[in-house]
């Protein structure tokens, strides 16, 4: 056993003095990983930048008001003239059918209020209105609205037909009290998205039913949509004069509504151009003139 110490000895002190020796020969580390950290924060930084830039660029590019044409690159028209053009495009066409339809472009903000009324022009376009009263037929109101003239008058009776899907008018009137009913029957649901609902703002819920349903017979409605208000002004028989006419009232209500939701609401409206176009033509700007000195007379245009 003793013979055998010595060497046990030279191998544990060979052990001891090879450790050292090995780990003398490891690799130095030479990277540090706060060097990645940091390239990634500033590339994330320059993403967060580039985001933030293409945001604020597409703000830039967001139109607040509806954009305009440069009226300096139109070609306007007379009245006359535009009327003219417009017969050309109808020929063949019975002059009943087609309408002259009147595009009212208006220099307006996207977010706002809209302009919605409705009017009774001079010379009324659509006469084969059919006006609806949702009234006891027994009623004061609906006794006035059958001398009026109105095609219908009732009330659980027309809820019945409106939720069956029998519409069979274009305008519809009712007096206040007789407003609770008509939403307990789930008819704003029905007629809202036709347009027909009563409405207290355009002057369908009235006790003057009499006055309202004579008003509709030779009126009509309009909405702005996308800062633009469109309607029929004539028909395609329609003297140039009648036409005028009826441009200059529905142009006057629209400024006069227009000026007085700036006093009110603090919100402009101006109009820009004006458009008159037909069923069948496309659209001629106007010049605010109703005929130039050489212009067709207006007797012939009254022609269709």
């Amino acid at each position: 056993m003793n013979t055998l110490q010595p060497s046990c000895r030279a191998v544990t002190s060979a052990s001891t003095t090879s450790i050292p020796i090995f780990r003398a020969q490891l690799p130095i580390r030479t990277f540090s990983s706060s060097t990645i950290l940091s390239a990634q924060k500033v590339q994330s930084a320059s993403a967060k930048a580039a985001a933030q830039k293409a945001k604020q660029k597409r703000k830039k590019k967001k139109h607040v008001v509806y954009k305009m044409p440069n009226m300096n690159d139109l070609t306007q028209y007379t009245l006359c003239d535009a009327i003219q053009y417009i017969k050309a495009f109808e020929v063949g066409h019975s002059p009943s059918i087609p309408k002259y339809d009147l595009a009212i472009r208006l220099k307006t903000k996207k977010d706002g209020p809209v302009l919605r009324n409705q009017i009774k022009l001079p010379y009324s376009v659509k006469t084969d209105i059919r006006v609806c009263v949702l009234a006891d037929p027994n009623s004061k109101a609906g006794k006035q609205a059958k001398e009026a003239g109105a095609a219908l008058v009732g009330l659980e009776d027309v809820f019945e037909q409106v939720k069956n899907g029998k519409i069979d008018f274009d305008r519809c009137i009712t007096t206040p009290e007789n407003l609770p009913q008509i939403g307990k029957a789930g008819l704003p649901r029905i007629l809202g998205p036709r347009g027909l609902m009563p409405s207290v703002k355009l002057g369908t819920v009235t006790d003057n039913v009499s006055t309202s349903v004579k008003n509709l017979l030779g009126g009509s409605t309009y909405r702005e949509r996308q800062g633009v208000i469109r309607m029929a002004v004539g028909q395609l028989g329609f003297t140039a004069e009648q036409v005028r006419d009826n441009v200059k009232a529905f142009i006057t209500q629209v400024k006069k509504e227009g000026n007085a939701m700036a006093e009110a609401q603090n919100f402009y409206k101006e109009v820009y151009e004006v458009v008159l176009s037909s069923t069948h033509s496309p659209g001629f700007s106007l010049n605010g003139e109703f005929r130039r000195a050489d212009s067709v007379p207006t007797q012939q245009l009254a022609v269709a």
